[in-house]
């Protein structure tokens, strides 16, 4: 199945639920319904102009996508609303809480520039590398970006190639193991943290 497949078919399964009357977003207002989940920024048609200052904060971690420049992703859904994530595992639970709206363009960072902060590139036509030395971002397997082919060839190291959707396929299907290791990483935080706090 193809990236603009697999996407559409989200959209199409939300569009029958509101049809069919099981979830109505644009009459339930509030947490509860599918509007919770909705980006809470306003509309925005050039999202990618002042990026940072528009979309600082990973609206589902809240780990600041400036810092994370390298890994992070932005969903420019077809409504105008955006999403600005840190990662593609964030990205990927931003798709999945909006299935009413499709994605009208998504971005990701070209891994194969020299700049300082990675620009944005369109993922559909971007090339990852699966695991090789490369960061991890809210995973245990990294998902490293690059707008040219030949660029994420020659970082790839012992990783493998894929495209957005073979990338995305895997963000969903390690998302379990994904989670675990960030609540385990947490809570291990929070230990270290109460054994420094003097009592």
């Amino acid at each position: 199945m193809n990236r603009r497949r697999f996407l559409l078919a989200g959209s199409t399964l939300g569009a029958v639920a509101l049809s069919a009357g099981t979830v109505s977003a644009a009459t339930c207002e509030g947490d509860g319904t599918p509007a919770q989940f909705a980006p809470r920024t306003p509309k925005d048609p050039n999202p990618l102009e002042n990026e940072f200052d528009k979309y600082p904060k990973c609206p589902y971690c809240g780990m600041d996508r400036k810092k994370w420049h390298f890994s992070r992703h932005l969903i420019h859904y077809n409504d105008d609303l955006v999403d600005g994530t840190c990662s593609l595992h964030c990205a990927a639970v931003g798709i999945s809480l909006n299935l009413v709206r499709g994605p009208k363009a998504i971005y990701a960072p070209d891994n194969g520039s020299g700049e300082a902060i990675k620009p944005l590139t369109d993922a559909q036509i971007a090339t990852y590398v699966i695991g090789g030395d490369h960061k991890a971002v809210m995973t245990g397997i990294a998902k490293t970006s690059f707008a040219s082919r030949i660029a994420a060839e020659a970082a790839k190291g012992d990783g493998e190639l894929t495209d957005f959707d073979g990338a995305l396929k895997l963000a969903y299907s390690g998302m379990w193991d994904d989670m675990r290791m960030m609540r385990r990483k947490r809570e291990e935080y929070l230990r270290r943290k109460a054994q420094q706090t003097p009592s």
